[in-house]
């Protein structure tokens, strides 16, 4: 039980992170579009597809399951 909550707080931890990170980063390079000025804006803003969503997913709990490995082992 111990090792799942290890698993499951890192796993919690590191997709925070990139979800932190992500959303700075899109933001940052969002470049609005003021073509329309002399007309309504719409208000719905795109940020394009990403549909690696799963792969980064994956990628995070590996992570989690090395982190708490590691763990695990300093405690023996």
């Amino acid at each position: 039980m111990k090792k799942y909550l290890i698993f499951i707080v890192s796993f919690i931890l590191l997709y925070l992170v990139y979800q932190m990170a992500s959303g700075i980063l899109l933001t940052m390079n969002y470049t609005p579009d003021f073509s329309s000025v002399g007309g309504f804006a719409p208000q719905e803003v795109s940020f394009g597809n990403r549909s690696f969503h799963l792969l980064v997913i994956l990628l995070i709990a590996s992570i989690a399951y090395v982190i708490s490995q590691l763990l695990k082992t300093k405690k023996s």
